[in-house]
């Protein structure tokens, strides 16, 4: 008797685990999609490619664990009672309620770490890629390819037609400040300054030129430094309590407060309406495991949906209680007055 929520437990890990792989696997190609289309604004290596992806695990984890658990938890019961180990376990005096303690401390867990996920991993992983992305486009505006166009430094245009070492040779630079003044500088040499505080390009021998309706402006220069105006985006991490503090000001905030809070809750929340159409008398009654499972996780992601569009904590409140109770009616009236 002891041993059977162990031999629960030990059943959904295994139907979990073949469930859940190879739905985060699936998941994860979609992100790594997603991060590989970067590489065409910013240059990343292999390392940071799975840097970047590694920020996405949170995410991956959050959505795959509550569909994985209903899907495991549906799949365990039905081979249950196909197999005729509940009836056995019937047999021996166990009813449904307490065949199902097991379960229902398996969604507390997982509602637990998907609490923690959503709460604590998920803003920390995000503020994480928002910083890396940042700090390589950064990169990037100073990374001044030789022989291409278009290419930006500050407010200025610049082409560069070499580069030998640390030093450019063959520079142009074109600025518009307005419709009717415009700068053009050209140098034989130069080479980029990149400080903590201010970056630069240092122009060796070379001719600058202003151009407005009125007049042409012609300059020859030994030297001349061209400072990048635009200042640098240093990205500002928050703390989780500030984080999250802002859903007493913010709605948008606030709504998505609502649905990490319903969607962390699923596990917990299904459990009941999962057993109430999957423990069942297979000599009476039909597998319908495919149908419950696509049901019970539309519905319960479609409120989630609603509660992030138009949700309220009153809302939330009675989203919670309603399903619980009719989880805990449909699995009284369907499987508990009979077992």
């Amino acid at each position: 008797m002891v041993k059977v929520p162990r031999y629960i437990s030990h059943n959904f890990v295994k139907s979990f685990l073949t469930i859940f792989l190879p739905f985060f696997l699936i998941i994860s190609l979609v992100f790594l999609v997603k991060i590989a289309g970067l590489t065409s604004k910013i240059q990343l290596s292999i390392l940071e490619l799975l840097q970047l992806y590694s920020y996405s695990i949170p995410d991956i984890i959050f959505y795959t664990l509550p569909l994985s658990f209903i899907t495991a938890l549906a799949n365990v019961l039905v081979r249950l009672s196909q197999d005729n180990e509940l009836i056995a376990l019937y047999a021996l005096g166990l009813n449904a309620q307490k065949i199902l303690r097991s379960p229902i401390v398996l969604g507390v867990l997982f509602s637990v770490l998907l609490a923690s996920i959503s709460f604590l991993a998920m803003p920390l992983a995000k503020q994480l890629n928002k910083s890396f992305i940042e700090e390589k486009k950064s990169e990037a505006k100073l990374n001044i390819i030789p022989g291409e166009l278009g290419q930006k430094f500050g407010e200025y245009y610049i082409y560069v037609k070499e580069k030998n070492d640390e030093l450019y040779t063959n520079m142009v630079i074109y600025n518009r400040e307005s419709k009717e003044n415009e700068q053009f500088f050209s140098a034989q040499t130069g080479r980029l300054n990149n400080t903590p505080d201010t970056t630069s390009l240092l122009l060796y021998d070379g001719y600058g030129y202003t151009y407005s309706e009125e007049k042409l402006q012609q300059a020859q220069y030994k030297t001349l430094e061209v400072y990048d105006s635009i200042k640098k985006k240093t990205y500002e991490f928050e703390d989780i309590i500030a984080h999250w503090s802002r859903a007493a000001t913010e709605e948008k905030m606030m709504h998505r407060v609502l649905f990490f809070v319903f969607v962390s809750l699923i596990p917990l929340l299904s459990v009941y309406l999962v057993a109430a159409f999957t423990m069942i008398n297979p000599r009476y009654q039909a597998n319908r495991s495919f149908l419950v499972i696509s049901t019970i996780t539309f519905t319960l992601y479609m409120i989630a949906s609603s509660l992030e569009k138009w949700g309220t904590p009153y809302l939330l409140f009675f989203s919670i209680l309603i399903t619980g109770f009719l989880g805990i009616w449909l699995f009284n009236k369907r499987v508990a007055r009979y077992f």
